[in-house]
């Protein structure tokens, strides 16, 4: 493997695990906004219960996203912090709002309600601009004759666009309603987790829908990519399959109670399709970073820069894994944690 396919493998890999975790995080919050008003539910108490411990750690790996391809592709980096400038600025400006009301809604009880809305909808928005980036990568937004320019308009009035916009925010539901009913049945909420598995349920076959209109106007704005997926098609039925295996899972009785689902291994199996599929674009999308300009070899750092980062990573990411580890065995084991009163 070329130094340049590790450095891309190692960011691909810091964006997926932002990527799932983020959608939970983000979906989170708006359930907790969608649920403050019906207090016998508890679902904005499991809601509040989860982001609580984790919305911190989850921002932890955007800017490990940052800093690699800063460090790995510094060529490629002036290319997309130009392209990006306008959704790079919005994204960042929803993320100090959310995290800002977050924090304050915990404080302020007296606005608390307003603020919880605040951070619920930017929270939604985030993913949607996030998303964007893969469709401005595919270069056809981009102006490479005049500085490398945004064309706005033509990205905004992009079918392409509003599919993967579309797509981020019912994943965003879907991955983090089930996170959240696996977090309600293992803390005993049933009431909150009968609404988490509705939802999911509701929220599941509106991500699949929007994952096939991404493909349906990949085929006609970035041909391609399309292509070059459509060679993988094994993996993506792989995919599929996986989607198949998490909704039958929430069917399935797993207790003498009689209640139905099991939300664990749904939440495996949607991680595993997405990943899955995640492969086949990612390697789609090689060896370009905008198509058809920024490449992974013309944006690469210099060889002994890229050692010295990389074993810096290796070893910063073995010291940090078994702590993220030892964090979420306590985040969904504690039983005192798990099953607070307020």
């Amino acid at each position: 493997m070329s130094n340049e396919l590790l450095a891309i493998t190692v960011l691909w890999g810091f964006v997926f695990i932002y990527a799932v975790m983020a959608t939970m995080d983000f979906g989170a919050g708006f359930w907790s906004m969608v649920y403050i008003n019906r207090e016998k539910t508890k679902a904005t108490n499991i809601a509040n219960r989860y982001l609580s411990p984790t919305w911190e750690v989850t921002n932890t790996f955007i800017v490990a996203i940052v800093v690699a391809v800063y460090s790995f592709f510094p060529g490629a980096a002036y290319s997309l912090g130009t392209v990006l400038l306008v959704p790079g600025s919005m994204i960042l400006l929803l993320l100090a709002l959310r995290s800002a009301f977050l924090v304050f809604s915990h404080v302020a009880e007296d606005y608390r309600k307003i603020l919880t809305y605040i951070s619920g909808i930017c929270g939604l928005l985030i993913p949607g601009l996030l998303i964007s980036v893969l469709p401005i990568s595919h270069g056809r937004f981009v102006d490479f004759e005049d500085g490398q320019t945004l064309r706005l308009g033509e990205l905004f009035s992009s079918p392409n666009e509003y599919s993967f916009i579309a797509f981020a925010i019912s994943s965003t539901l879907f991955l983090s309603s089930l996170l959240l009913a696996d977090y309600s049945k293992t803390s005993e909420e049933l009431d909150a987790y009968r609404v988490y598995r509705r939802d999911a349920m509701i929220t599941g076959p509106l991500s699949l829908i929007s994952a096939l209109m991404i493909m349906f106007t990949l085929r006609e704005e970035a041909g391609w990519i399309y292509e070059r997926m459509m060679e993988d098609r094994h993996l993506l039925v792989f995919s599929l399959l996986g989607f198949l295996a998490a909704g039958a899972a929430l069917f399935l009785p797993t207790d003498k109670k009689g209640i139905k689902g099991m939300p664990r291994i749904a939440v495996i199996a949607i991680t595993l399709q997405y990943l899955i599929a995640s492969y086949v674009y990612g390697k789609a999308h090689l060896p370009y970073i905008i198509y058809p300009e920024v490449t992974i070899s013309s944006g690469f750092t210099d060889p002994n820069s890229f050692k010295a980062v990389f074993i810096t990573y290796i070893v910063g990411f073995a010291i940090l894994f078994p702590g993220f580890v030892y964090f979420w065995s306590l985040f969904m084991n504690d039983k005192r944690y798990l099953k607070q009163k307020t």
